[in-house]
């Protein structure tokens, strides 16, 4: 059975590797209907993709680069950007080039058909899935469904902790799982805040009297929002000369269920000088039917229902 992973989830492997390596393995890959990866090095002046194998030169007929290109619901940036990055392709046949050198003629298009038919287009609301984060913008970030089919996480589905870019959380390349929210469109649609905990989860973690790091994440007149998890931000008092994208040590000196606050006090603030740190999910189900962020004393209800 074929699994429709994220682009550039098989080409280093074994399998991937020895089906590429010289004509006769590529020809029974083409008789198997393998779905196969490989760099594209080129787009070219009329958008085919030029992919290196190592056998013989492949490519991608303009045609054949994307599910939608030929209705044009599929713009040919999509096309342009995989310049550099794998692609995954079945053979659709081994021919001579105009100067009767061999090359591999090949459909990403098939296999992207196969995978919205087989797989994306099954998928249910609430259904949590791998993806692939290709590229960032500050509406949201663009991750790899399967087969190199997009999606897109707006900035507010990523975690209840407001962020002023994607890249405050993700790293381009970065697998993480989402939940399907539904189709719009034609189009897969998704979110992440719900696999990251509800506040009585997070707020778990810390106890009143702790001094502990965290990220500044909003500076108001009123005060300063610090993110203790992507999922739990607590209010510190004003202080001058504080800037977004600063880290705090703070002392924690209240956690509020019925108001879903987190009172904080600044103890230093210094500049972060690590990595984007991993994602800890608050579950391992591949679906769940109904998220309530919301502690059962609270009067204010955030939830997402997929049922």
């Amino acid at each position: 059975m074929t699994e429709y992973l994220p682009e550039g989830s098989r080409i280093h492997t074994t399998e991937n590797m020895a089906a590429i390596r010289s004509t006769e393995s590529l020809m029974c890959a083409m008789r198997k209907k393998t779905v196969l990866e490989a760099r594209a090095v080129v787009c070219d002046s009329s958008h085919n993709l030029i992919v290196d194998l190592p056998c013989m030169q492949g490519i991608i007929p303009r045609e054949e680069g994307a599910r939608g290109i030929n209705d044009g619901t599929t713009r040919d940036i999509a096309l342009i950007a995989r310049a550099g990055k794998p692609v995954a392709f079945r053979v659709m046949r081994i021919e001579q080039d105009e100067n009767g050198a061999p090359r591999a003629v090949l459909s990403r298009r098939s296999v992207q058909e196969e995978c919205w038919n087989n797989y994306i287009s099954k998928l249910k609301p609430g259904d949590v899935i791998p993806v692939r984060i290709t590229h960032m913008e500050r509406f949201g970030c663009f991750v790899d469904a399967g087969c190199g089919i997009p999606s897109l996480i707006p900035i507010d589905a990523i975690s209840v902790s407001r962020i002023s870019h994607p890249s405050d959380r993700f790293r381009t390349g970065q697998t993480i799982k989402a939940v399907v929210t539904g189709f719009d469109m034609g189009k897969l649609c998704l979110s992440h805040k719900e696999l990251l905990g509800t506040w009585d989860e997070n707020a778990s973690l810390f106890s009143v009297g702790e001094t502990v790091a965290g990220m500044i994440r909003s500076v108001e007149d009123y005060g300063v929002f610090i993110e203790l998890t992507p999922n739990l931000a607590g209010l510190a008092e004003p202080q001058p000369q504080l800037r977004t994208g600063q880290c705090a040590s703070v002392y924690i000196k209240a956690l509020i269920p019925e108001k879903m606050k987190v009172k904080l006090v600044i103890v230093d603030v210094f500049d972060p000088d690590t990595p984007v740190t991993p994602i800890k999910y608050f579950t391992d189900e591949t679906h769940i039917n109904k998220w309530r962020y919301t502690p059962a004393k609270a009067s204010k209800i955030i939830e997402s229902v997929f049922e």
